[in-house]
Formats: structure tokens, C-alpha cells, sequence
């Protein structure tokens, strides 16, 4: 039997904290990391295949926003959105930010997060299983994208990210970096 997944939930005062904020820095920032994710790894959404035209919500219950995710080939985007307003979706992945954010880094395995309830997968369950496949193989690191998205402004960010990031996950639990390569 598998030792339970230890999943830290974004604590309410940050959240109320999170709740006013504009998303349009969010979102150039995303904007950013994503072409420059797929500049780095072009191949990254071809796995997709037909399912790179659905779109996804990935949807962060300890967060006041959503993620929709639209992993086309030649111009994938993530735009955050309120609550409320996600529009139509092909498929859904809902659960804590830490569960999430664990999944892409390596740090827990998305059948377990499933089979435990952890994770919630609504909609076109096969373009979930092939998006799953497709970012695991592309070991993602987002603290190493969110330096990368600084572009010429990255040496100079880099350092300081190097030395908060050990700090942030410690006092924040979320799983901020990828387990296996441990670069920041």
C-alpha cells in the first residue's frame, strides 16, 4: 500500500490576499513562460495530437482563479480567470494548488493524486491522460520557465530565485520546482 500523499492546501489569508489582485500581470507572465517553454521544447504539445485543439481547465480550489489552458500547436496559451468565468472547456482537472503544482514537478504521481481523490478529472478524460503524458515527458521545472521568461533580465534574477525558492517551499509546502533535477 502507498503511504499517503502529503498535500499542503494555500492558506486562507493568502488566498483573501490573492483574491483582488489584477490577473494581467498573471497572465503576461504566463504568456512569457509559455512561448518560451515552446521555443525550448518544440515538441512539447505534438504528443497531443488531435487533443492539442481542446481546451483545458486546470482548476486550483485554493486558488480564487483558473487556469485555461489551450495547448495548440502553433500558439498555446494559458490565460488565468476568475472563478465564474471559464467559458466552455473540453476537459477539467480540479484539486489543491500543491497537488497540481506536485504533478507537473514530479514530485507525486498523477494515478495516485486520481485514485485518491486528490485530483478531480471532469470531461474528455483521454486528452487528460495524453496533456499528463506530454508534460511529464517534458520534465517542466516552473521556477526554471519563470527565470527563463525574464529573458535578458534572467542573470539577474536567476540568483535571487536560487537562493528564495528552497525558502518558499519550505514555508509554503508547495512542491516549486522539479524533484528530480533540483535546479533551483
Amino acid at each position: 500500500m502507498q503511504p499517503a500523499i502529503d498535500i499542503v492546501a494555500v492558506p486562507a489569508p493568502v488566498r483573501l490576499f490573492l483574491r483582488p489582485l489584477p490577473l494581467l500581470p498573471l497572465r503576461l507572465m504566463l504568456e512569457r513562460m509559455v512561448l518560451g517553454l515552446i521555443r525550448r521544447r518544440p515538441g512539447l504539445f505534438a504528443r497531443l495530437d488531435h487533443h492539442a485543439e481542446k481546451t483545458f481547465l486546470i482548476d486550483p480550489l485554493d486558488l480564487p482563479f483558473v487556469f485555461r489552458l489551450k495547448p495548440r500547436q502553433d500558439r498555446p496559451t494559458v490565460e488565468p480567470l476568475r472563478r465564474g468565468e471559464e467559458g466552455m472547456f473540453d476537459a477539467r482537472i480540479a484539486g489543491p494548488l500543491g497537488a497540481l503544482m506536485g504533478m507537473i514537478h514530479g514530485a507525486f504521481d498523477g494515478d495516485a493524486l486520481f485514485f485518491s481523490r486528490d485530483i478531480v478529472i471532469e470531461g474528455d478524460t483521454e486528452a487528460v491522460l495524453a496533456l499528463r503524458n506530454a508534460l511529464d515527458d517534458g520534465e517542466i521545472d516552473l521556477m526554471e520557465e519563470a527565470a527563463a521568461a525574464f529573458g535578458p533580465f534572467r542573470p539577474a534574477i536567476e540568483p535571487f530565485l536560487k537562493r528564495a525558492t528552497p525558502i518558499a517551499e519550505r514555508v509554503t509546502g508547495l512542491p516549486l520546482r522539479r524533484v528530480d533535477t533540483m535546479q533551483f
